[in-house]
């Protein structure tokens, strides 16, 4: 008598569960991008801190290119984050036998 072997899961042998990737991007990387855009956010409040008599002119160049080169960084290193999110997960996805593009789900 012969029957027929079931994955754990209840499906039966032969048929490939899909593996789905996270696109999401990670928290640290939205905490970075928010950060990010704080800083760019203070960079256009610097005319009315210098009305306001906070900064002076000079002091306010500097906090600019300071803001602009900060707000630059954290936006890179967001992009890097969700970058890097995004390769772990294919790899894996890859790992646990996902089938890269032929299920829908395109990993390359």
């Amino acid at each position: 008598m012969t029957t027929t072997p079931t994955i754990p899961t209840g499906q039966p042998a032969g048929t490939h569960l899909l593996h789905q990737i996270d696109n999401t991007p990670p928290t640290r990387s939205k905490v970075t991008a928010a950060l990010a855009a704080l800083a760019c956010a203070a960079c256009c409040a610097l005319p009315l801190l210098i009305a306001a008599g906070v900064l002076t002119g000079a002091g306010a160049a500097i906090f600019e290119k300071t803001l602009l080169a900060v707000a630059g960084l954290l936006a890179a290193a967001a992009a890097g984050m969700w970058w890097w999110h995004r390769r772990r997960q294919a790899a894996k996805a890859a790992a646990a036998g996902g089938s890269g593009c032929a299920g829908g789900n395109c990993s390359c």
